[in-house]
């Protein structure tokens, strides 16, 4: 527990989210002592349970929707840990800024190729990951580097296609803003997790997306493949999963999935490879999608129970710093 603490000062979690990570991000920290866990979200741009899934727990979790797009969020969680003015308060982070959060993110790549694949031959495996801030992407780069005979990591996108448009041209665009897509945890027009792998294959990406070195884009296209996925296409591929599999699918996993069809599809792609598609959420988070497509209600997860009636308490603000950092002041700082 004093690891957690600073002489008398609490730990303060800052998370940025797009829907997901934040709703995890509070429900460990929820309780634990000596922790304060505080949660932005893109107010417009997440489905009413994964709203919930944040607003209801109160105590130590506090959070704020914010009139902007998660890479506002983003940023302002970015400004706080460099600004100087609230080097008072012990700040740390639980999303994949943190190298904390990748690490064991890379587990769920092993665990998948010592279930699935006949390891004593070291049999090639593919892995399709819906990506937005790429966190779960740089869990399988690790996991590669570290031995996983990964023969091609498939990086689907949603209409953000500033990745996709990358590895094709080598110019590097960000979107702003980020254009709102079914799969909104991934609405992210600048990925944070991109300057990482553009390091990892030998480039330099400084904060603001700006190309300083391009990495090894031979290596890179040899080693990802990388698709922007429509919303039709995520709907289409949700109706088809279930049709002809009864597996459901819900948005970014659908995406994981059409891009894996379609990589399966180009010239050249073993046909009968091991391959992977991650799903990142549960298809009860967004109801009235599956409802709509598929006409079923999906059930709930325990997690997820009496959801709906639960109180919510969250705060609003704008994408101007000055509030923020003053409310982290007045709340953490102590004299």
């Amino acid at each position: 527990m004093g690891a957690f603490m600073q002489g008398d000062r609490d730990l303060v979690i800052l998370t940025a989210t797009s829907g997901d990570t934040g709703s995890a991000v509070a429900h460990a920290y929820h309780g634990v002592q000596h922790v304060q866990s505080v949660v932005l979200f893109p107010l417009a741009e997440v489905s009413n349970r994964q709203r919930k899934q944040m607003t209801t727990l109160g105590g130590n979790v506090t959070t704020f929707g914010v009139d902007g797009k998660f890479d506002d969020c983003q940023a302002m969680v970015k400004r706080a840990f460099a600004d100087p003015d609230l080097a008072g308060i012990q700040l740390s982070s639980a999303n994949s800024i943190n190298i904390g959060r990748l690490l064991p993110q890379s587990v769920y790549y092993v665990y998948a190729y010592v279930r699935l694949a006949n390891v004593r031959s070291l049999e090639p495996i593919v892995f399709s990951v819906p990506s937005g801030n790429f966190g779960d992407m740089m869990g399988g780069v690790l996991a590669m580097r570290m031995g996983v005979p990964v023969s091609r990591l498939v990086i689907a996108t949603n209409s953000n296609d500033e990745v996709p448009r990358f590895f094709e041209t080598g110019a590097y665009e960000k979107i702003v803003p980020s254009r709102v897509s079914i799969s909104n945890a991934m609405n992210v027009g600048h990925p944070s997790n991109l300057a990482r792998l553009v390091d990892a294959y030998g480039g330099w990406m400084d904060e603001t997306g700006t190309l300083k070195e391009p990495p090894d884009l031979e290596r890179l296209r040899k080693e990802f493949y990388s698709v922007s996925i429509s919303d039709d296409e995520t709907r289409s591929t949700i109706r088809s999963t279930w049709e002809r599999h009864r597996a459901m699918l819900e948005p970014h996993g659908a995406v994981g999935w059409a891009g894996l069809a379609r990589y399966l599809d180009t010239p050249g792609a073993p046909a009968d490879s091991l391959a992977v598609s991650i799903e990142t959420a549960h298809p009860a988070k967004f109801p009235e999608e599956i409802q709509s497509l598929l006409g079923i209600d999906p059930e709930l997860p325990p997690s997820l129970a009496g959801i709906e009636s639960r109180p919510e308490t969250y705060g609003r603000l704008t994408v101007a710093y000055e509030p923020f950092r003053q409310l982290l002041k007045e709340r953490f700082l102590r004299a």
